[in-house]
Parts: structure tokens; sequence; C-alpha cells
């Protein structure tokens, strides 16, 4: 995947992450220690950036695992994990929307976001599955600011990793893409 967009001056640019990228990944999540923390007790760990490969839900497939990475300026500034044909075959799964502290609340996560449900809908994706931890206020609202409905809260779940000692219940969230307009 290779988009290129324009936020203001600054070039964007969404692209699959590469395994020259995992030092930058790493940085981006030491600077968002506030959200590691949030979502599981503990600040960011080596090992985080290590799972995005291989953290996947029961019953997806690694062919449909998507790593991407955020630039700005030729800077990596966020990360996203999604699983596409999950939970179902027009569906995809987001896993994680990361990005750097600093370059939160300037449009660029809509910016991309934005452009991401584009590209899933003109593929024929039906809808998004993506979750918040519940308490996390800046998650919950960025996803009904895309129009997301939300869910009971549940305890968090991956059948591939360890639940962080404080972590704390998730918010599914849906948004079906024939009924929005990014």
């Amino acid at each position: 995947m290779l988009l290129d967009l324009a936020l203001g001056d600054r070039k964007v640019q969404i692209r699959d992450l590469e395994p020259a990228d995992e030092q930058d990944v790493l940085v981006l999540c030491d600077g968002a220690e506030d959200w590691f923390t949030a979502t599981t007790g503990q600040p960011a760990a080596p090992g985080d950036v290590q799972s995005l490969y291989y953290a996947l839900p029961e019953g997806a497939a690694f062919q449909d695992k998507a790593l991407i990475v955020i630039n700005v300026d030729g800077r990596i500034v966020g990360v996203i994990d999604a699983v596409l044909r999950y939970p179902t075959p027009d569906g995809c799964s987001l896993g994680l929307f990361l990005i750097h502290p600093a370059y939160r609340r300037q449009g660029l996560g809509r910016l991309v976001a934005s452009a991401l449900l584009r590209e899933l809908a003109a593929q024929d994706y039906a809808q998004v599955v993506a979750s918040a931890v519940e308490g996390w206020q800046p998650g919950t609202g960025f996803l009904a600011e895309l129009g997301f409905s939300f869910e009971a809260p549940r305890t968090p779940g991956n059948a591939n990793r360890n639940l962080g000692p404080g972590e704390r219940p998730v918010i599914p969230a849906r948004l079906r893409l024939d009924a929005t307009a990014h």
C-alpha cells in the first residue's frame, strides 16, 4: 500500500511497514507512553513492536495482516495494525491506530483514517471493526467522530499475547462503510 496525502504544507505518506522501520516504530511507541499506560497499565517495551508481526485474532489468516506506517515529512509518526477479510470476508479489523502525541489533534488521524476507509470501500469492504480501551477518551472520541457505533465493554482478548497487568475492558466499535461518506 502506498498513499500520498497532504496536511496543510506537510507531506503525509501511508505505506507498508518495512523491517528497516522497526527502530523508528519503537521510538514512536516509546513516545506514546500515555497510550500504552492507559491500555496495558505499563509503558511500551521492545516486544510490543515485535508482537505487531504475529498478533492475530483467532481465525484470521497471516496473509491478511496489514502493518502500515504513517510518515509526516519523512518521519514515522504513526503505526496501524489491521487484518483484512476479518471478522467477515467483507470486513477489516483494526487492532492498533497509534499516532505520536506530538502529532495528535492536528487532523492527521482523521486524514489518514478517511483515506484508508475510502480505499477499503473502493475494494468492496463493507465494515470495519475496532475498539478503544474503556476510559481512553481520545480513542472513543476519534472512533465516534468517524461514525463508529459502540457495543458493551468486554475483557480484551487475543490468543497470541498475554494481557498486561493493568489492561482494562475494551469497547468494541463498528463502522458500516456503505453508510459513510469519508
